[in-house]
């Protein structure tokens, strides 16, 4: 009887939690529905500050705007010396009576370069459109809208998505609890850069150089896109990444193909010789000791693959695709090592070709990096491959004398590259994470056990021991890094509903 007592008092008790879970969600859009205008203007007006790498005006502008939000909602503010006078590093605390755990909130507010040309309208005068990018896709008067507006209104503009959306929806979430009165369970801090875009290259220093103010329980990465099926989503890691740019050399001037091909070393076949031997038609990467320390994918992760929803089909019919390299879905093919062809320019094609055999060819391409492979080691043995296949390396220019003494020359130039991080997805944190989202949800959100994009994860694992959790809230198909980039407003109302729910109901 005592058993049966208790167990019907459990149960009574996880009945009580879960209506107050959804109490505090409908609270907290109670609050995003009667101030949708007053948020919409907060992003319109983030959005037009000219955040990108060529304003630096406009960087520091954005940087002493969010300075100012934060202080108006109580936040201990200040800047992060990185040994620079911008773009500055914003860093906000609360302390909250009897928290037991401090969460590190981090976006980053700077944009991608732009390319007026190319958008459809002025990328730092943002316009809200009825939906994706269409003939038929009309503007709208989103002041002259009454509230509620239309969840799939789209707003376009530089950084709306990728990070101002975060920032906003962060920033709105804390005044959904101020509003209802509701305390945060967390201490909290706000770190928010203004160098991602350009690699983030003072953000370790800032990080070693303030390891005190900044240390924590749980970072949350603001960034990155939602899941496919537009369903919310936690990811538990990124692949790293590191670039090449490699120059193959041909005859010292254009030559006649007529007279010369056949005898002439054409440097565009050379190329993409060079490139079929790197990578099979299924994209798996045939470099010998490129895949040395590649970590195996956990029970635990296999199960989180296995879990999430199918988007094969549809993504094939949302890029026109026949088909897809290699037999593994998206999620699957994700967690393996990537070489990407970014481009090759060799000659001229179309009214421009001309029958000839070109002087070289330019191959650009990218590695996408899994747990736990070292950059250094990766460029290692690709170096090796292209020596066993013939080539000589050199990292200038070559004269006469070295051309004539090689016959198959490779100029090669790296970037530094960064490694990859997968955090355990069965860490306490980890579940405390995924079930806050999955409150604010109101059911299961989906659970990535790392994004194929890459972020500089590495540099908060570099300095702190505390587990590093992702959260995008940007939908899917928001031309991240691209013109016309956009934020479909029901991802900024459920990117409220998850960050007042991290905020407000973290606990591990």
């Amino acid at each position: 009887m005592q058993r049966i007592i208790r167990i019907g008092a459990s149960l009574l008790g996880l009945a009580a939690l879960q209506a107050g879970a959804a109490d505090f969600r409908a609270q907290v859009q109670q609050y995003r529905l009667t101030h949708e205008a007053a948020i919409v203007a907060d992003l319109d007006a983030l959005t037009r500050l000219k955040s990108v790498a060529a304003d630096p005006a406009g960087i520091l502008a954005t940087a002493h705007a969010l300075e100012e939000a934060l202080k108006t909602r109580g936040f201990e503010v200040s800047e992060l010396s990185t040994g620079l006078k911008e773009p500055p590093v914003v860093f906000g605390a609360l302390k909250v009576p009897n928290a037991r755990r401090t969460v590190v909130f981090y976006a980053h507010y700077d944009g991608q370069p732009v390319t007026p040309s190319q958008w459809s309208s002025d990328p730092f005068q943002p316009v809200m459109r009825e939906r994706a990018l269409t003939e038929a896709a009309r503007d709208v008067d989103w002041k002259k809208a009454t509230p509620p507006f239309d969840p799939e209104w789209r707003l376009f503009g530089r950084a709306v998505s990728d990070d101002k959306a975060s920032i906003a929806a962060f920033l709105s979430a804390y005044d959904a609890l101020k509003a209802t009165h509701t305390l945060p369970s967390v201490n909290i801090k706000v770190l928010w850069e203004g160098e991602e875009e350009a690699g983030s290259p003072h953000l370790a220093q800032a990080l070693r150089d303030h390891r005190k103010i900044l240390a924590a329980d749980l970072f949350l990465i603001g960034d990155g896109p939602v899941h496919q099926t537009r369903r919310p989503m936690v990811y538990f890691g990124a692949r790293g990444v590191m670039t090449l740019e490699a120059t193959v050399y041909g005859p010292l001037r254009a030559l006649h193909d007529g007279h010369y091909g056949n005898w002439v070393p054409n440097p565009a076949a050379m190329a993409a010789t060079l490139i079929a031997q790197m990578r099979d038609d299924s994209g798996r990467i045939t470099i010998p000791g490129f895949h040395d320390g590649v970590r195996a994918i956990t029970p635990a992760e296999q199960a989180a693959l296995r879990s999430l929803p199918p988007v094969d089909d549809a993504l094939k019919r949302e890029f026109g695709l026949g088909r897809s390299e290699g037999s593994e879905d998206l999620p699957a093919s994700l967690m393996r090592p990537a070489l990407n062809v970014r481009g090759i320019r060799a000659g001229q094609v179309g009214e421009a070709a001309t029958n000839s055999i070109p002087t070289n060819a330019v191959v650009s391409l990218d590695f996408r990096l899994v747990p736990d492979q070292n950059p250094a080691a990766v460029r290692a043995s690709v170096e090796r491959f292209f020596t066993a296949h013939g080539w000589t390396l050199v990292s200038e220019e070559p004269d006469l004398a070295t051309r004539l003494k090689y016959p198959r020359l490779l100029r090669v130039t790296w970037d530094a590259g960064y490694p990859a991080l997968r955090e355990d997805l069965d860490t306490p944190a980890a579940q405390a994470v995924i079930a806050a989202a999955s409150k604010a949800a109101g059911g299961p959100v989906v659970v990535l056990p790392m994004a194929g994009g890459s972020v500089p994860l590495y540099m908060f694992a570099d300095v702190f021991s505390a587990p590093i959790i992702c959260l995008p809230i940007v939908n899917h198909d928001n031309n991240q890094h691209a013109a016309n980039e956009n934020l479909r407003l029901q991802n900024l109302w459920d990117g409220i509903d998850t960050y007042a729910a991290l905020m407000a109901e973290l606990n591990w």
